[in-house]
């Protein structure tokens, strides 16, 4: 048995095991390419489909004793980890940042919702290390990222009951983000969760729908209330109420938090559980193609990548990445990865050309100083005209902004911020729902991106039906963030179970997008 005295002899000992495991591979080339252990039994890789050339007694043997040999290696490893506790190192050194040369599952984007899916993934995974994943990111420092730019709120105060159990299933893991998140012998999980309530006013012509809305949340099982006027100015009397004919606000799993906490800790605790993190840029895919007729007669073409093309950074060489899924969770940018494999590209008006209409749309948000304004007891209140404000942290700070209307969406190409839309937009409704806001300081701005669905504003979710191994989770148009928790799980059980068990995602599908079949949310913000 291995004591810590014999620490450094382990590590040598189990060097030159992995150096012998690697050269035995290079010397059995055919056997090498046959020995994947631990592969998930429900996806079948590209490389399975190479094991019929050598079936001969002496292949046979070869690759016996090399699955033996790994196996011992495994144990030998397993018994390393458990002399030293809390340790990273591992015999089998890979350069960090680079992909692996296989995995069964690529993920394309390593925001909230890519770190969350592979999360999922490996929480569901029958047997331990019986998933490998990979999630691919450009920049690690997430300068750009949708994730980290916006305000990081949750509420169930949507129309659509997918919408809402979603963010409910979110807030229920987020209440309990301790028990799912944390890593051993690391800090606890805190997003620091402000749970404070979503605050919606509506005038009169609003009202109707305000109450429609009210009426499905609850039958969803959403902790929400209407209030009148005079209900509004005794619990938030430095609201004015003038032209308000109705609230809703959000008594329970409502609020905001940290959204560069909940990213990182998805992340850390995903790389914990064996996920592999990647700084690259996905700039290709390898596939093959099968025709197939459909009940018309139409010829259709059916394809199915076996590669992806991983560029490194600052340099034009790719590493290639065998894998038997993808996951397309690029956000703002997945339609340009949709593009890749030639989503798109057939005649309009066929399945072929349906695009994945998912682009980047630029959100200004504004922070503000008032020293007379709300207090602690202030919600994330949004008026009739869809401006939103909250406190940001206890100094008299606020977060605020204003989507704009199609004809004024600005610029994509950067994120520069527009000041004067803050002052001819945004502070006058500001002032009118907050008359103490009519003497705030505006102190710093910064913009972000919305993955924008042009289509419906509405998640597109599943797979592909003509691309048959790819995955979509992307086109949130502005809740991703809240709802991240959940829809990794389902993509999870979709890739795992063969179907959404939790919450029944199948409106989002990509079909609907040929069909024209919008689902449409009457909450977005």
């Amino acid at each position: 048995p291995l004591s810590r005295s014999h620490g450094a002899c382990s590590i040598t000992v189990l060097s030159m095991l992995a150096g012998m495991l690697s050269w035995i591979r290079c010397a059995v080339p055919a056997v090498g390419s046959l020995s994947f252990p631990h592969r998930c039994p429900c996806l079948l890789s590209q490389r399975q489909g190479r094991l019929s050339f050598s079936s001969s007694a002496r292949a046979r043997k070869q690759d016996d004793f090399i699955q033996d040999l790994e196996k011992e290696f495994v144990k030998f490893r397993q018994k390393v980890k458990e002399v030293l506790p809390g340790s990273g190192w591992s015999p089998l050194h890979q350069t960090p940042g680079l992909p692996p040369e296989w995995a069964d599952i690529v993920i394309v984007g390593g925001g909230v919702i890519g770190w969350s899916t592979a999360y999922w993934l490996k929480k569901k995974e029958a047997i331990r290390e019986g998933v490998r994943v990979v999630v691919v990111e450009r920049d690690p420092t997430y300068a750009k990222a949708s994730t980290v730019l916006s305000i990081g709120g949750i509420r169930q105060q949507f129309s659509l009951p997918e919408n809402i159990q979603l963010s409910m299933q979110s807030a229920h893991f987020l209440r309990n983000i301790q028990e799912h998140l944390n890593v051993l012998n690391e800090e606890p999980v805190d997003i620091q969760f402000n749970p404070s309530g979503y605050l919606f006013l509506a005038g009169k012509e609003q009202s109707e729908v305000l109450e429609e809305n009210y009426r499905i949340q609850r039958a969803e099982g959403a902790a929400v209330t209407l209030l009148t006027p005079q209900q509004i100015q005794s619990k938030f009397p430095w609201i004015n109420t003038d032209g308000v004919a109705l609230a809703s606000y959000g008594m329970e799993n409502e609020g905001w938090f940290d959204p560069w906490l909940l990213l990182n800790a998805f992340r850390r605790k995903a790389i914990s559980m064996g996920v592999y993190p990647c700084h690259g840029e996905v700039v290709g895919f390898q596939h093959s193609t099968r025709e197939m007729e459909t009940d018309d007669g139409r010829s259709v073409s059916l394809k199915r990548i076996h590669q992806v093309n991983v560029r490194m950074p600052n340099s034009m060489e790719y590493q290639p990445v065998e894998c038997a899924l993808i996951i397309n969770e690029a956000g703002a940018w997945s339609s340009k990865v949709a593009e890749m494999i030639g989503i798109g590209d057939g005649p309009e008006g066929t399945l072929e050309g349906t695009k994945l209409p998912v682009e980047p749309r630029k959100r200004y948000v504004y922070l503000f100083h008032c020293p007379n304004g709300p207090g602690l007891e202030c919600p994330l209140v949004i008026d009739h005209k869809g401006v939103y404000f909250r406190r940001e942290g206890l100094g008299g700070n606020y977060l605020g902004g204003l989507s704009p209307t199609e004809e004024e969406e600005p610029d994509s190409s950067d994120l520069e911020v527009d000041y004067e839309y803050f002052h001819e937009a945004v502070w006058p409704s500001l002032a009118q729902c907050v008359p103490a806001f009519e003497s705030l300081r505006l102190k710093s701005a910064w913009a972000g991106y919305y993955d924008y669905n042009t289509f419906d504003q509405n998640a597109i979710i599943g797979t592909h039906p003509l691309v048959t191994n790819m995955y979509f989770a992307t086109g949130f148009s502005g809740h991703g963030l809240q709802q991240s928790p959940a829809v990794g799980r389902a993509i999870a059980e979709l890739i795992l179970d063969g179907k959404f068990k939790t919450v029944d995602l199948g409106a989002f599908d990509f079909i609907r997008l040929f069909r024209g079949t919008k689902v449409l949310e009457r909450n977005i913000l």
